[in-house]
């Protein structure tokens, strides 16, 4: 992962590779050399005090350690530095701008942090009865009327935890639909080529058979194809809108009509929400089932795994059918609707335990009242402006995958450009590194041949995104120069160099295992 360029040498050296000047101890500069913490020692130590037990633990049988717990000891400051310099090896959103497409990973404004760690949301806890958690439920109630406000949906389910997780949602209210229509024969689902890799994955984890949409030469859904596979036996179809390729599919409202005339439903993978927000109701578009990635389309970068939250929004046909529990206003307060009857008697059950991200659904409502809906239509606005202004500025030397016309959120370019350099896709993003750059999406969508898909989001400036764009235009020269050691040694200023990405993924190794030369960890004291 890329380095700051505190440390760095001024001018490039021959061929790209790092400074002649190597420090003594693996430091550079300001940047320190840090081990793992499992190497630090302090196995006979800890951080905090803790007295002898003044009872012996016979009384838990065999429960009680009989090995070291294998923790290493660190003092506060130890521990506090040592994840400062963890964080120096790493490329985070507020280093640089984060261009890996399809993800949306834009800056996270610090009063949605404070927000969500507000007593009474920070601390909630999940067993907590309803009359002491007033507050919160009034807070998803109002989320979940912004949500269908914006989507033009009547009912949404706040409980799915992310993307694919919302998918699921999405599908099992269509299957439970159909089973409630005597439709249950109906099982296919059509995805198109350019699909994010979770909607056939999806489809295929709720027991349905997966058919392929073709794709135009422009980048969009095959109409043609579509109308020739649907039959009575399709379920459904899921589509990405604005697609996976930063296209808008001109052909939705027909791409509805078709999938209602043959009785199936229309699932929307909202993961690219953000270029339309404010501008485009998916429900005006004919669609029945969609998830909105809050931590995309309102904030939070979702990178390292989480936190996410996936709200499935749901059309009129689909709504008898969503997930319990949901939020209703009871008289003088809120509740949750928990049980399969009443106006839950259709639900096709509940996904999991407890409601939700709490946290994320505070993020988002305080990014939503930030803005407003005028400065969530900008959003859409600016996060289209700044892909077309990546387009327009590196078109001259990339080669934009669908040069007609403007793109949506994200910028896609293909290898053609690089044809006769000896440098790959890989040894460019790897050269981005270098330069203090994330790369951008490589490979995907796999419909587009070395594909470099970029999404700047709405939150970058003109001026970032010019030193970004100054960045690949010189690293374009530089490959079309003939200057390949630059690359294909690439990383040379990370704290590591390129890694057998093959070996790693077959043989990871995924747990520390002290070497043989190590100091056995000591029985802590209080054994």
């Amino acid at each position: 992962m890329a380095m700051s360029n505190i440390g760095r040498p001024t001018q490039p050296q021959a061929g790209g590779a790092t400074s002649a000047h190597t420090s003594l101890t693996g430091a550079r500069g300001l940047l320190q050399d840090e081990a793992l913490i499992f190497e630090m020692g302090g196995w006979d130590k800890s951080g905090v005090d803790f007295d002898l037990p003044s009872q012996d633990a016979s009384d838990l049988g065999d429960l009680v350690r009989t090995a070291p717990i294998g923790l290493p000891g660190l003092s506060e400051p130890e521990a506090m530095r040592h994840f400062v310099r963890l964080s120096q090896k790493n490329h985070a959103i507020d280093l640089a701008l984060y261009p890996l497409g399809s993800c949306t990973m834009k800056h996270n404004p610090r009063l949605n942090e404070k927000m969500a760690r507000l007593a009474g949301f920070g601390d909630l806890h999940p067993m907590s009865p309803q009359s002491t958690t007033q507050g919160a439920l009034e807070l998803m109630d109002r989320l979940a009327h912004w949500l269908k406000t914006l989507t033009g949906m009547p009912a949404v389910a706040l409980s799915p935890k992310a993307g694919a997780h919302g998918e699921l949602c999405g599908l099992l209210a269509i299957k439970a639909a159909h089973e409630a229509k005597g439709q249950a024969h109906r099982r296919t689902v059509l995805v198109p080529t350019s699909a994010h890799g979770t909607n056939p994955a999806t489809a295929a984890f709720v027991g349905y058979d997966v058919a392929e949409i073709a794709q135009t030469a422009d980048g969009r859904v095959d109409l043609a194809d579509l109308e020739a596979k649907l039959s009575p036996d399709v379920a459904a179809i899921m589509v990405t809108n604005p697609n996976t390729c930063g296209l808008f599919e001109r052909d939705i409202i027909e791409i509805a009509r078709l999938t209602h005339a043959a009785g199936a439903y229309f699932y929307c993978d909202g993961a690219n929400f953000n270029a339309i927000v404010g501008k485009v109701r998916p429900g005006d578009l004919g669609v029945d089932a969609m998830h909105i990635n809050l931590h995309k389309t309102f904030s939070t970068p979702h990178g390292g795994g989480g936190p996410g939250a996936g709200p499935v929004v749901l059309s009129e046909a689909l709504a008898p059918y969503a997930p319990t529990p949901w939020v209703v206003s009871a008289g003088e307060g809120f509740k949750l609707v928990e049980e399969a009857e009443d106006e839950a008697a259709d639900t096709f059950g509940r996904m999991v335990a407890f409601h939700g991200q709490m946290g994320m659904f505070v993020r988002a409502y305080a990014y939503m009242l930030s803005h407003g809906t005028d400065g969530l239509r900008q959003v859409a606005e600016d996060a289209v402006l700044n892909a077309n202004y990546i387009k327009a500025k590196l078109s001259p030397v990339m080669s934009p995958a669908f040069p007609d016309g403007p793109c949506m959120h994200e910028a896609l370019f293909d290898d053609s450009w690089l044809e006769g350099t000896g440098v790959t896709t890989l040894d460019f993003a790897k050269a981005m590194i270098d330069e203090g750059f994330h790369p951008m999406t490589m490979y995907f969508p796999l419909v587009v041949h070395g594909a470099m898909l970029i999404e700047p989001t709405e939150t970058e400036s003109k001026q970032e995104l010019d030193r970004f764009c100054n960045a690949l235009t010189l690293l374009a020269e530089a490959a079309k120069a003939g200057d390949v050691e630059r690359f294909t040694g690439a990383p040379y200023l990370a704290p590591l160099r390129r890694l057998d990405e093959t070996l790693a993924a077959r043989k990871p190794r995924l747990t520390w295992r002290p070497e043989p030369t190590t100091v056995a960890p000591a029985p802590m004291a209080a054994e």
